[in-house]
């Protein structure tokens, strides 16, 4: 059997672990080691091991990755997704959809300082979902945006599953950040503009809501404050090179950290809890990170990402052909696999397929570009059927809402997000605007 044969077959295996629920991890190192032997046998795998587990997590831009999860952790029991929530339903909670449109907007505030998709869409749907159901919001509607609301999680930053991606690539963390923050934004706005379409087709799905008084709004506004400090400390402070992305995280953690002190949610019981569970959610995906190693090893010494990338030059494939073929096959994989594995699994395969490709700009606007739509597409997997876990989680704290109902609730934004995907795919310069601005 030829290497790639072999490399493909990992994959097949890979793929057929993955859906019989195997640990990502323990799936990658499997594969990975068996293909790794199967090509160059035993010693020359022991020769890696001792070294590459080392060089692996010995990256400075990896040690980000604990602070923002301890910093998502420290901003839950601030109680910030309750202010910023508050916040956005005094302004939009009396028009009909409103307090939907609030709950993603809480949700895109809460991504700003939090990082993960999953903890975003868990933590505003404990604020969220009692004032939806107070008002008689519909299931559908009320799971749907918050379970497409927590997808800007992992787009606005900081953004840990772009913290990865920037690694896999070797591009700049700081001028990803900037690349997606304009996309970002416009996801938000395109969720808000889905809510205000889905209510004038179904009125009874979204009710109006109270108004508030102006007072109301100000004291509302007034009490996000920690959020817009935070934001623009850390963000605001790496889009300027002030620190490096590390060192704002770790500002942020501390911030985040003294603000729920000060606030009565973090006492020391709280605080052990908060720094266990950002250990364990860290340790998980280093253990990613480790498998994505050796499976990265096993597929470079089948040669097949090169193989493969020849062989599309050869091709005569348009470039933009060869992207909206890579974009149904993460649509594919979405329904399988979670983002992070993604991400470590396609973009070593990828992304020496696009950047030998002509797309007309240079590889470090490539990478920002390629890179937020990948990330993207990966998020829309997480509201995707028949996985989606976006989807598991919001309707598991939705008692009465039955799955099915979740999932017709994220059509709208799943509509919404193919519409971005093409304005971003036709109009770079939407992505790529901030970071040559701020060059």
């Amino acid at each position: 059997m030829s290497s790639f044969a072999i490399a493909l077959t990992g994959i097949a295996m890979l793929l057929a672990l993955l859906v019989i629920r195997v640990p990502v991890a323990v799936a990658m190192i499997t594969v990975g080691v068996g293909g790794y032997v199967s090509l160059n046998g035993w010693m020359p795998l022991f020769a890696y091991a001792k070294t590459s587990v080392y060089h692996a997590f010995s990256n400075y831009d990896l040690s980000v990755v604990p602070m923002f999860l301890l910093m998502s952790q420290f901003a839950s029991k601030a109680g910030l997704s309750r202010a910023l929530f508050e916040a956005a339903n005094t302004f939009l909670g009396h028009r009909r959809g409103g307090v939907a449109m609030a709950a993603v907007g809480g949700c895109a505030g809460f991504g700003a300082i939090c990082g993960s998709s999953l903890a975003t869409a868990a933590t505003m749907a404990q604020v969220a979902l009692p004032e939806l159901k107070r008002y008689k919001y519909s299931g559908a509607l009320a799971t749907g945006a918050l379970a497409a609301g927590g997808t800007l999680g992992i787009l606005i930053p900081p953004s840990v599953v772009l913290v990865i991606f920037a690694i896999a690539v070797e591009a700049n963390i700081v001028t990803l950040f900037q690349a997606a923050l304009v996309p970002g934004i416009l996801a938000a706005l395109g969720y808000v503009l889905a809510i205000s379409i889905y209510v004038r087709v179904k009125p009874e799905a979204g009710p109006v809501g109270h108004r508030a008084e102006r007072r109301e709004r100000l004291r509302a506004l007034v009490e996000t404050w920690p959020v817009i400090l935070i934001f623009a400390i850390v963000i605001g402070g790496i889009y300027a090179g002030v620190f490096h992305p590390t060192e704002g995280a770790a500002f942020g953690a501390f911030g985040t950290a003294v603000i729920a002190f000060w606030r009565g949610g973090l006492r020391l019981d709280g605080f052990i809890d908060c720094v266990r569970a950002a250990a364990v959610s860290t340790g998980m995906i280093f253990m990613i990170l480790m498998g994505a190693d050796f499976f990265n090893a096993f597929l470079g010494f089948s040669r097949m990402p090169l193989e493969l990338a020849d062989w599309i030059a050869a091709s005569g494939l348009a470039p933009i052909a060869v992207l909206m073929l890579m974009i149904g096959i993460y649509l594919l994989l979405g329904c399988v696999m979670d983002s992070l594995a993604m991400i470590l699994l396609t973009v070593p395969v990828f992304w020496p397929i696009v950047a030998g490709l002509d797309f007309g700009m240079p590889e470090a606007d490539l990478q920002m570009w390629f890179g937020i739509i990948v990330l993207i597409v990966v998020e829309v997997g997480l509201i995707t059927p028949p996985v989606g876990l976006n989807v598991f989680v919001i309707n598991s704290m939705a008692p009465g809402v039955r799955l099915k109902e979740t999932f017709i609730g994220v059509l709208p934004f799943l509509a919404s997000d193919a519409i971005r995907v093409a304005l971003l795919i036709l109009f770079p310069a939407i992505t790529l605007w901030l970071p040559h601005l701020l060059k």
